[in-house]
């Protein structure tokens, strides 16, 4: 096995291959299930889950695949992950697609797995089948990676912007803008003297509090590309509700506040990785809160907003008590940010 660079042949699908797979990314991902190396898997839990199965599918193409508090590896569980959590699922597999450069050191491929692995265990849900690909020097940027995961959702719950009703409360779960404003320092395409930590985080035991404390729950979306902006805007177009967002309650750390100022960007339309939006009952907020605030990743959770039956647009109240109309994003305001 050639232990410093992923050759070529290591995607011909023969033995460099299964050497690939089998001492390498079976290694990390260890579970009976995997070690079959089978075209596809049994998910035994589903069997006997009793409730509806869900499936999301992504992918990713960061640049840099390291960055502070996360990289490619850790995204793309806590993407597919919160994907499902969107739904209120609990996971029950993951499936993985690797697409590897020619020449893409193997020390920094394993670091990645190792991520993947670790990320994976902290939900816990494990990886039972992939693909592995391997392209020519310069038709890729390191590694992409795609996923796909399949999830069981409680008997009787169903979150759907088409629930959301009148008076509702919108929730996020902390501040906004983190995972966007780490990947742009990172580049070092700017004179930013500053580390931002990414907010990547998989969301799966959080949302499984929220269902829990608040079954009847309306609606939750994780604000990737496009930011809040982009959900809540989404929102208002599905339910025909009008939603107004609240400035003053709108979390921002003072770094990422700091480099929208400078860059022009707003935080209401930049990626988060480890967000959750949740729409409630206004009567039943307060046990929403309590609930997000027990898990690790939502300490910082606080109602940003209400559901009108206005007209249906996203409304901003400034800190000026102003309001102005907020857009869906037209493109990213950054590229490859996940």
């Amino acid at each position: 096995m050639h232990r410093e660079k992923v050759l070529l042949t290591h995607g011909s699908g023969g033995r460099r291959t299964r050497d690939l797979i089998e001492k390498v990314i079976v290694k990390i991902f260890d579970n009976p299930v995997l070690q079959r190396l089978e075209d596809s898997s049994v998910i035994q839990e589903a069997r006997d889950s009793g409730g509806a199965l869900v499936m999301t599918t992504d992918s990713y193409v960061v640049s840099p695949l390291f960055f502070p508090g996360g990289d490619i590896g850790k995204l793309s569980i806590c993407g597919t992950v919160n994907d499902l959590a969107t739904a209120a699922a609990r996971p029950l597999a993951l499936s993985v697609g690797l697409i590897i450069e020619e020449g893409f050191p193997l020390a920094e491929l394993e670091k990645v797995l190792q991520s993947m692995k670790h990320t994976a265990d902290r939900v816990p849900v494990s990886l039972i089948t992939g693909d592995t690909k391997v392209v020519e020097r310069g038709r890729a940027d390191g590694v992409y990676i795609s996923t796909t995961g399949v999830g069981v959702v409680p008997e009787g719950v169903e979150l759907s912007p088409g629930h959301i009703e009148p008076g509702d409360l919108i929730l996020i779960n902390g501040p906004l803008g983190n995972h966007e404003a780490s990947i742009l320092c990172a580049r070092k395409d700017f004179s930013l003297d500053v580390e931002i930590v990414s907010d990547c985080a998989p969301l799966a035991e959080l949302m499984r509090l929220v269902i829990e404390a608040v079954p009847e729950a309306r609606c939750a979306r994780d604000p990737t590309r496009g930011g809040i902006a982009s959900v809540l805007t989404e929102m208002v177009e599905h339910s025909g509700l009008g939603i107004t967002i609240d400035e003053e309650q709108i979390p921002v750390e003072e770094q990422v506040q700091g480099v929208c100022d400078i860059l022009g960007m707003d935080p209401l339309m930049m990626a988060n990785e480890g967000k959750m939006v949740v729409v409630v009952p206004g009567d039943s907020a307060e046990a929403c809160l309590a609930a997000m605030r027990s898990a690790p990743a939502g300490k910082e959770s606080r109602v940003i907003g209400k559901v009108h039956s206005g007209k249906p647009r996203l409304t901003l109240r400034t800190l000026y008590g102003t309001t102005r109309m907020i857009t869906m994003p037209m493109g990213n305001q950054l590229p490859r940010i996940c």
